[in-house]
């Protein structure tokens, strides 16, 4: 959760190098042809900052919030990637936006990447939502529903549906409904 303007630089400085390219021709280029990274990177970085006002109290901290909130919920409907604050850990990669739903209720760890059609939300019977570990990928289109735990180091293979908790970690899970294969 990020409490502090500290919080929200290491949080950006993670994900900034995996968004923008380094050298600065490189990253004009970016910037010049509006590659997808960039505008990916934009609702990531309003994201985190409408997180910290969100978990901060006063007036300032409210308007800067329903601010950041504006923009990246605008950028949020550009891009089809619905979320909301407080759910990512730092180091989340979007590889392909578009179709991307994610429940506010739920939580996901540290250098989770998402590649694009993924849905992580309740079952539609239950408010209960996903618990996502560190280091987890989700393949396009790979789905993870109701109140499931995946452990960390998982590999959710591309079109997957999980709705049931999966513990042992480094593993790569696939299917309808998803089972371990390997």
């Amino acid at each position: 959760m990020i409490k502090t303007r500290a919080d929200v630089k290491r949080y950006l400085a993670i994900e900034k190098k995996l968004y923008i390219k380094q050298s600065f021709g490189k990253k004009l280029e970016q910037y010049i042809m509006g590659e997808p990274m960039t505008k990916t990177y934009r609702f990531i970085k309003h994201m985190r900052f409408e997180a910290y006002h969100h978990n901060n109290s006063g007036f300032i901290h409210k308007l800067l919030y329903a601010y950041h909130r504006a923009i990246r919920t605008r950028l949020g409907v550009k891009l089809s990637v619905e979320t909301a604050d407080n759910v990512f850990a730092e180091g989340l990669m979007i590889w392909h936006t578009g179709n991307i739903v994610v429940n506010g209720h739920s939580k996901v760890g540290k250098n989770c990447m998402l590649h694009g059609s993924n849905c992580i939300g309740n079952n539609g019977l239950t408010s209960d939502c996903p618990v996502i570990g560190d280091n987890v990928r989700l393949g396009v289109g790979a789905k993870v529903i109701g109140g499931v735990t995946i452990a960390d180091n998982i590999k959710i293979a591309a079109g997957a549906v999980v709705v049931h908790s999966f513990l042992e970690e480094g593993i790569t899970i696939a299917g309808v409904p998803a089972r371990k294969v390997k």
